[in-house]
């Protein structure tokens, strides 16, 4: 497992990849325990314990993360102003 800590715009998060077949499972933590994650992450479940969460899929780096498009959001990060289309980044500066 690697953990890092990413700096973005003044705020620090925690990144964490899994080296899994036939690609790594990713996350990315903020401060409040918000999340966005790789394809892995089952956005429904998230969604029924109330998690903070968004989905990029297709990424294997957190740089991908960052650039790739939301594709599914809980209900808890939508009140935070996340959508489905922006950027992963756009999506972890929300939280």
């Amino acid at each position: 497992m690697i953990v890092e800590k990413l700096i973005m715009d003044g705020k620090e998060f925690d990144a964490y990849s899994i080296s899994l077949h036939p690609a790594p499972f990713l996350l990315i933590r903020s401060a409040d325990k918000s999340f966005l994650a790789c394809g892995y992450l089952d956005i429904d479940a998230a969604d029924s314990l109330s998690a903070c969460a968004a989905k990029v899929k297709g990424v294997k780096t957190f740089d991908d993360m960052m650039k790739a498009e939301v594709a599914a959001v809980t209900k808890e990060a939508e009140k935070k102003g996340v959508q489905v289309g922006m950027t992963g980044k756009e999506a972890l500066l929300k939280f």
